[in-house]
């Protein structure tokens, strides 16, 4: 017999879960506040925990005044480039390690596991001499390739519990149909697993939205650069444009907090999916 807990138990974890909810929301909340404050209230005192008068200057100021219009474009096609380039590499390489017995199997998982425990950081001195020998310094193609080489480890071991999760049966039956192994793939496997792939994506391109050490490293000129570093630029040594910067962050989450939403979505669906009916 299940015990239910208490009036004073359900409190207490209401009283904790709410205490935890505020403690997480507060920043997401301050940044947006602060991004809607002019800059002359944003130091004002006593502490306003919502402007007087709600002011778009440093919005309009990020477009008008920096490059942040530039930096946004930058951002779209280097991650969405990655990781359409990141998925499909990883979709290919997942089919064969979830459904090909080969030698060096799992010495090929357990690189592909390896390599996230690396931060990206160490390898920054290397990769700048390889670019720069290549000629990709300061170049979006450079970043792309260098992106794309960083999610299709984590891509691939991810894909890959999406293929095991689906009945070989389903490309068995294909085949017997007449399909050829890719038909039976593109065909039959690649619908079935597009809650996985969607989801995927999602995640290597909300990664490369947000990288900055790579970005910082591989990016010089206000063309080129990214969202994040653009944020890095609003620190200076003596002053930081702490409005500007709040409303850059708030136009930087957005995005990440939409895809998350959808990513949470597809991957419920992609662990339900690829069942054969009865």
């Amino acid at each position: 017999m299940i015990n239910k807990p208490s009036a004073a138990g359900r409190v207490a974890r209401f009283a904790f879960l709410g205490t935890w909810l505020v403690i997480t929301l507060f920043p997401l909340y301050w940044i947006i506040v602060t991004s809607l404050k002019s800059p002359g209230a944003i130091f004002s005192f006593p502490i306003s925990y919502w402007p007087d008068h709600i002011s778009f200057e440093n919005y309009t100021g990020l477009f008008s005044q920096a490059h942040f219009g530039t930096y946004l474009i930058n951002s779209v096609v280097c991650a969405a480039a990655a990781g359409v380039t990141a998925t499909g590499i990883a979709l290919l390489a997942a089919y064969v390690l979830a459904r090909f017995e080969f030698r060096g199997k799992g010495a090929t998982m357990m690189a592909a596991l390896v390599t996230q425990m690396i931060p990206s950081f160490i390898a920054l001195g290397p990769l700048y001499l390889l670019m720069t020998d290549l000629g990709l310094v300061d170049n979006r193609l450079g970043l792309t390739l260098v992106y794309t080489a960083i999610c299709i480890p984590f891509c691939t071991v991810m894909l890959r519990g999406f293929f095991e999760n689906i009945p070989v049966a389903l490309e068995e039956a294909a085949m017997i149909d007449g399909c050829s192994r890719f038909g039976a793939l593109f065909r039959v496997l690649l619908p079935v697993m597009r809650p996985g792939i969607v989801a995927a994506f999602i995640f290597n391109f909300v990664n490369c939205w947000n990288e900055l050490f790579l970005s910082v490293t591989l990016m010089n000129s206000d063309a080129k650069k990214t969202v994040p570093t653009g944020l890095n630029d609003f620190v200076s040594s003596f002053n930081i444009d702490w409005g500007s910067m709040s409303a850059a962050a708030v136009l930087t989450i957005a995005p990440t907090m939409v895809l998350f939403a959808f990513a949470s979505r597809y991957i419920v669906q992609g662990l339900t999916s690829g069942a054969v009916k009865g």
